[in-house]
């Protein structure tokens, strides 16, 4: 089951395999800078309130915006994954070897945690919000809701970016994720957070100091991503047949 492959270390350290580590460093940085960034603006223009319904809709459009623009402008250069889930998700199916994708994982962590650095430095050390289980939740509840939203958001790459019968969407494909992401946040942001994203939980961490509960951003997104990745290569790419020869399909 799956089509993990660990790859070889020519194709990973290859000048176009730099260029997308590159590419996914910048892409995660600007898209944590802007959702992270929009989380502490709300609780600058309301005096640190707690994050209410006007608060959740700003933060969940913030991320989705972004987003679909970091996709976009990795697309060409890297996939524009800017997540581990996603990229363990791809590696599942084939779409990247194991190898590359570590490299991956490393270049997004590293632009989330830039990221949120440089927001604590230009808020003149405004505290960096966390992801973390809301009051009356445990833990494995919230794994249990991430493995469900990462597991939307990882389907949506693969049926509009990663399936081969309908090659890629163009535009559509990263305004689907971003839309994807904007509506999970509204849907778990009030219980588990709705993270999705190992570098996006992470990187507030480290510059917040606060890794409590932090385990809950990786279990649940890689496990949602590997099993998203795992039923579409399997059962929808793994079963097409060939078209047959028709004028429409020269």
């Amino acid at each position: 089951m799956g089509r993990l492959a660990f790859g070889s270390f020519g194709d990973s350290f290859s000048v176009a395999s730099f260029k997308a580590y590159l590419s996914e460093f910048i892409a995660t940085l600007l898209f944590v800078f802007a959702g992270v960034g929009s989380a502490i603006a709300y609780g600058k223009l309301t005096s640190d309130a707690a994050l209410d319904p006007a608060g959740l809709v700003a933060v969940a459009l913030a991320h989705a915006f972004a987003l679909f623009v970091g996709v976009s402008m990795a697309a060409n250069i890297s996939g524009g994954h800017l997540n581990p889930a996603v990229t363990l998700g791809l590696a599942v199916g084939g779409h990247i070897t194991v190898l590359t994708g570590i490299f991956y994982w490393i270049a997004q962590l590293l632009g989330s945690t830039v990221a949120c650095l440089l927001l604590k430095f230009v808020t003149n050390g405004k505290p960096i919000p966390t992801h973390g289980v809301a009051s009356g939740m445990n833990e494995i509840e919230g794994v249990v809701m991430e493995i469900i939203i990462t597991f939307a958001l990882v389907y949506t790459v693969y049926a509009t970016a990663a399936d081969p019968k309908k090659g890629s969407l163009g535009t559509i494909a990263p305004i689907a994720i971003g839309f994807i992401v904007g509506a999970n946040i509204l849907a778990a942001g009030p219980f588990s957070g709705g993270s999705m994203n190992p570098a996006r939980s992470f990187g507030p961490a480290v510059a917040s100091g606060d890794f409590s509960g932090n385990w809950v951003y990786w279990v649940g997104p890689l496990i949602g991503g590997a099993i998203a990745g795992l039923i579409y290569s399997e059962i929808f790419i793994g079963s097409y047949d060939p078209l047959p020869p028709s004028q429409d399909y020269p």
